[in-house]
């Protein structure tokens, strides 16, 4: 699991099981002091690691060597959504991104494009983040107050 502690204003420790940590926080335009990386970018991140792990373990899996493997992943949110507000005609802004895009540029000495492409898109298919971003995955929330 992935553990996330509040350090003031809006800064965020997340933290793994094996020690590591991440500092997030928000731009200095939401409140942030900007100089962290936001959970957004994290978020962008995972999505490309993971789609990234996912091609490499198909092409092991088909033996093709790969040259190249670059994924960049990015989304458009309202920030709106994030601070609550509502649109012009009084309805919640959601909070989710408005839409998300994963460009992959991949290459392999002999391997012709349409191969990779469809190298490419298997490995997506079976990246966990991805499909959970794809299917909309419900979150169990469980809260402890008090």
């Amino acid at each position: 699991p992935a553990t996330a502690r509040w350090s003031g204003g809006t800064r965020i420790v997340a933290s793994h099981a094996n020690g590591a940590q991440v500092l997030t926080d928000m731009p200095a335009e939401l409140g942030g002091s900007g100089d962290q990386v936001t959970p957004g970018w994290l978020f962008r991140a995972g999505f490309a690691s993971c789609a990234a792990t996912s091609i490499v373990m198909a092409a092991a899996r088909e033996g093709i060597t790969l040259r190249t493997l670059e994924l960049r992943a990015s989304s458009r949110s309202d920030a709106r959504g994030l601070l609550g507000m509502a649109d012009a005609t009084g309805q919640p802004v959601d909070a989710m991104p408005r839409d998300v895009q994963l460009h992959v540029r991949i290459a392999a000495d002999g391997v012709a494009p349409e191969r990779l492409r469809a190298l490419a898109e298997q490995g997506i298919a079976c990246s966990p983040i991805p499909r959970a971003v794809q299917h909309a995955l419900p979150i169990a929330l469980h809260i402890d107050a008090g």
